[in-house]
């Protein structure tokens, strides 16, 4: 059995649907980590300067971090990480097939703006999770650099070729119908992420009144984001 953490109200660990909701939630994060962690190092390729690799491999090195921590954590909770991720392999991999950026511009804006919008999704659903796993997974979302990183190339980049701001905005369009259609398929057809979001005892849930406000916030997120980077939402 796995108990609470310190602090937490009742061993929520002893109800087997929860801790198969939250092992199906880890996988589905770690394995969006490793995608980062791929992506970063694909990207780094195209990568201007010999700085601009070095920043986007160390950038790497963090998400690939935040992959071991989350196997263990699923280890602990007696399940496989590996068939933990697996259920989610398809659609992440059919989200980077369809949004594989053209250049590192591209890149950039898909790291920041797409990485983005997952780690929103899975925070909305951490909310509602024991405090142990919602620090977790807090945690292993935390942003490694990107952010900054983005901003600040994106940003110059502009400055210096006013028209691939156009180009970028549209793109910045794309990965969020993209995005959310993901987010959408998964919860929707993992029985173990609906019992998350339907909640339980000393647990909220949400209904679909609420699960709409939710993609509202992360909409609302995402525009600010395209604004950081100056781009139209």
């Amino acid at each position: 059995m796995v108990e609470s953490e310190p602090g937490e109200p009742g061993l929520v660990f002893e109800d087997a649907d929860y801790r198969l909701a939250v092992v199906d939630l880890l996988g589905a994060i770690a394995y969006g980590e490793l995608s980062a962690f791929e992506r970063l190092v694909d990207d780094a390729k195209l990568a201007p300067t010999v700085h601009d690799k070095v920043a986007m491999g160390a950038m790497a090195s963090l998400e690939f971090g935040h992959v071991s921590r989350l196997h263990d954590r699923i280890r602990e909770l007696g399940a496989d990480p590996f068939e933990a991720m697996a259920p989610f392999e398809s659609a992440i991999d059919l989200f980077h097939l369809h949004t594989a950026p053209a250049d590192w511009y591209e890149g950039l804006v898909k790291a920041y703006v797409g990485d983005g919008l997952a780690a929103d999704f899975y925070r909305e659903i951490a909310a509602y999770l024991d405090a142990g796993t919602r620090e977790l997974i807090i945690a292993s979302l935390d942003d490694s650099g990107q952010a900054e990183f983005a901003v600040r190339h994106i940003r110059q980049a502009i400055e210096d070729d006013p028209k691939l701001g156009g180009r970028l905005a549209l793109w910045g369009r794309r990965l969020m119908g993209e995005a959310l259609t993901q987010a959408q398929r998964v919860a929707a057809e993992r029985d173990a992420l609906s019992v998350l979001l339907a909640g339980g005892i000393d647990r909220p849930g949400l209904d679909l009144a609420a699960i709409g406000r939710m993609f509202t916030r992360i909409t609302e997120r995402h525009n600010e984001r395209m604004a950081e980077l100056g781009l139209s939402a």
